[in-house]
């Protein structure tokens, strides 16, 4: 017997939350990530009941906890919540301990960010300890359609209208902490993140867990308007859902289309780049210089190739240019940059000979009669190729 949302006592089973099941084979080892929130404790009693019933999921399940260091006692009783939650559960269970605070401060970093490279660190660390095939985190069609919201107002590329990525690699997670490159949202392979309740919304995971007279943690920060994803939460999603009710999950379909545009445009860029981009620039005698100072590093595009192409194609190649040395471009740059090419008009910036750009963190930019040099400073690189 189960009680429904308002509490009345009902006969039928009750109902299961919808796990994408495609990320899960027999035999795996899948840590869910628990915080003691509505959304993770669902997801690990969803995982054990998915484990049990009649198309069980044969996996082998267990969980990990974070503890940030923050909010003192309340931080404290999720750690107990949880341990209690597992114990109940027979589920496994391992704490990690991390300084927020310190990272925050070493870093430069916001406290959400610090937060969470610390979390996604842990879980690499964790699977890069072979004790988990894959961990699984509770990441919801809301959040998902928050996430793009969130990028979109940062002026994000299509790689951030991707939002969360299905799938990630524990490396890439530690680099871009839920990052969104085009990653397929198949059985996630060993080593990987995994977010199998992106399809899920809260008031369905609310339901399931009253259901189960099953209770949950709440983090008080989740009220404080002053962080940018509670705002976007609790203020600008709600008048969003006023224009068009189903928002969310048409968010969340940008976010398909999105990663899936930006894998094949990743693709291209991988085959095209190759064939132009010139190391360096040219020296006298033939070859070219790849370096001409201790820890620089740079190469050059033809502007006559980048004036065939078509202007989709012309701002990845000096997107992908510039990451290739350890710079990232946002919107305005690549403008400026291509507008130095004579390819495209920027009030600030002239296409003629011998102009140059200086950009963030060491990121120079020159024109020549027949090249754009790009040049990044503080790598260590050899110094001629012949």
């Amino acid at each position: 017997m189960f009680r429904d949302d308002k509490g009345k006592f009902l006969m039928t089973k009750p109902r299961k939350l919808a796990l994408d099941r495609a990320f899960f084979v027999p035999g795996q080892r899948v840590c869910c990530a628990l915080s003691g929130g509505a959304d993770s404790t669902a997801l690990l009693l969803a995982l054990q009941e998915a484990n049990s019933d009649k198309q069980s999921l044969g996996v082998i399940l267990s969980a990990i906890h974070v503890h940030h260091g923050l909010r003192g006692h309340e931080a404290d009783q999720d750690e107990i919540f949880v341990r209690e939650l597992c114990g109940r559960c027979s589920v496994p269970l391992v704490v990690h301990r991390v300084d927020t605070v310190a990272r925050q401060h070493a870093e430069r970093e916001g406290i959400e960010e610090a937060a969470r490279s610390l979390r996604y660190s842990v879980f690499g660390g964790e699977l890069a300890k072979d004790t988990a095939d894959v961990i699984a985190t509770a990441h919801t069609l809301e959040d998902q359609a928050e996430t793009v919201v969130m990028k979109l107002l940062r002026g994000a590329w299509t790689e951030g209208l991707g939002g969360i990525s299905p799938v990630l690699k524990a490396e890439a997670g530690l680099k871009k902490q839920a990052g969104v490159t085009g990653i397929s949202s198949a059985a996630g392979g060993r080593g990987s993140i995994i977010r199998p309740m992106l399809g899920v919304r809260r008031a369905e995971i609310e339901s399931f867990l009253k259901e189960r007279e099953q209770g949950w943690r709440e983090d008080s920060t989740n009220a404080d308007t002053t962080l940018t994803r509670n705002r976007v939460r609790h203020e600008l999603m709600p008048i969003l859902r006023s224009f068009n009710p189903a928002v969310d999950e048409l968010l969340a379909n940008v976010s398909v289309i999105a990663r899936d545009e930006e894998a094949y445009w990743d693709m291209e860029a991988s085959r095209l780049l190759p064939q132009l981009v010139l190391p360096g620039k040219p020296v006298r005698g033939g070859g070219r210089a790849v370096s001409t100072s201790f820890g620089e590093k740079s190469l050059s595009v033809e502007v006559e190739r980048l004036r065939s192409m078509d202007p989709a194609l012309r701002r990845r190649v000096i997107r992908a240019s510039a990451r290739s040395l350890g710079a990232r471009l946002n919107f305005e740059e690549t403008a400026k940059i291509l507008a130095l090419a004579g390819l495209g008009g920027h009030a600030a910036v002239k296409g003629t000979i011998g102009s140059r750009l200086e950009l963030r963190s060491g990121f120079r930019v020159e024109r020549s009669a027949r090249e754009l040099r790009l040049t990044k400073q503080g790598i260590e690189v050899p110094a001629v190729t012949p």
